[in-house]
């Protein structure tokens, strides 16, 4: 598993910029995004939800650490003529 960081931002009625950040652990980024806005649009009122849809809403996502199998592959191995 990833864990990734999911950050929302849109801009309401009054302009002002609503959001907030998430942070989650996924095997892949569009399951991260999904996982994420899903919470995010649960937490928004009818108003809110309104304006995200009508102004648009900005998604941007990292992958902040690998964890289990995935990080152990991913690790570079010393030479054999190195080890003893």
């Amino acid at each position: 598993m990833k864990t990734f960081e999911v950050s929302f931002r849109y801009q309401d009625r009054m302009n002002v910029t609503g959001g907030s950040t998430v942070k989650l652990d996924a095997s892949s980024l569009p399951g991260a995004i999904a996982k994420a806005t899903r919470e995010f649009v649960k937490g928004l009122d009818r108003k809110q939800r309104f304006d995200m849809n009508k102004n648009g809403l900005e998604i941007k996502a990292v992958c902040v650490a690998v964890s289990g199998a995935a990080k152990e592959s991913a690790g570079v191995e010393e030479p054999a003529s190195q080890r003893e």
